[in-house]
C-alpha cells in the first residue's frame, strides 16, 4: 500500500507581531503550472540530452560485451586452430617429403653413381693419402668398376681400389672403407633420418606454439 502524502489546501505558517507586521515570512511557494517558451525548450533540450547520453551508455556497454564474446570464442578456439594449423604443417611436409622422394628416386635410377661420385670427391684429401679403398656396392659388374675406376681417379685416388660386391644394398648405395675411416650412403637411411629431423623440427615448433598459447 503506498501513502500518499499529506495535501494542504491552505498554509498558516506566517508569523505577525501585536502590531501586524510580519515576524517570519511562509516558507510556502505555490507550484509553477505555466513555462515560457524559452523555459520549454530548455527542458526539451535536457531531456534529449540525457537521452542521448543513456543511449550512448547503453550502446557502449553492448560493444563491452561484443567485445568480450569475441574474445572469450577465440580464446576458446585457439588450441583448435593451433592443432589444425600443426596439422596442415605435418600434412604438408609429409606431402613435400613424399615429392622428394619421388623426384630423388627418379634421379637416383637415371644417375646412381651420383651419390658416390660427389663422395669421392669430398672425401679426395682424405683418401689421397691412404694406399688401399675398398668400395662395396651392388650390382657390381665390369661396367661399374670402370666408372668407379675413372670417379676415384678423377678424384685424386691414386692408391689401390679394391671392389666388393653387396647384393643387398641399393643401387645407389655404398660404403667407403680406408685406412683411417670410413663412408657409407643409402637413401632409404637417408631419407628416413631427413624424415625424423623433420618431424623433429615440427614437434618443437608445436611445443613452441603450445607455449605461447599459454601465455596468453
Amino acid at each position: 500500500m503506498t501513502i500518499q502524502p499529506e495535501k494542504k489546501a491552505f498554509f498558516f505558517d506566517t508569523e505577525f507581531d501585536a502590531t501586524g507586521d510580519v515576524v517570519r515570512a511562509s516558507a510556502w511557494r505555490p507550484t509553477k503550472r505555466a513555462w515560457t517558451e524559452g523555459e520549454v525548450e530548455v527542458l526539451v533540450a535536457q531531456a534529449a540530452r540525457e537521452a542521448r547520453e543513456a543511449a550512448l551508455g547503453e550502446i557502449a556497454s553492448i560493444q563491452a560485451m561484443a567485445l568480450s564474446s569475441i574474445a572469450q570464442a577465440l580464446e576458446a578456439a585457439a588450441p583448435a586452430l593451433t592443432q589444425i594449423a600443426q596439422a596442415h604443417r605435418e600434412q604438408s611436409a609429409e606431402l613435400a617429403m613424399a615429392a622428394a622422394r619421388v623426384v630423388a628416386a627418379a634421379a637416383l635410377d637415371r644417375f646412381p653413381g651420383a651419390p658416390l661420385q660427389a663422395a669421392l670427391e669430398a672425401l679426395g684429401q682424405e683418401i689421397d693419402a691412404s694406399p688401399r679403398l675398398v668400395i662395396r656396392t651392388g650390382d657390381l659388374n665390369d661396367e661399374t668398376r670402370a666408372r668407379l675406376q675413372q670417379l676415384a681417379s678423377d678424384a685424386g685416388f691414386s692408391g689401390v681400389l679394391a671392389f666388393r660386391d653387396e647384393p643387398g644394398l641399393a643401387p645407389a648405395a655404398f660404403r667407403l672403407e680406408w685406412a683411417d675411416g670410413r663412408a657409407d650412403f643409402d637413401p632409404e637411411d637417408a631419407f628416413a633420418r631427413m624424415a625424423e629431423a623433420l618431424k623433429s623440427a615440427l614437434a618443437a615448433e608445436a611445443g613452441h606454439a603450445e607455449t605461447l598459447n599459454g601465455r596468453s
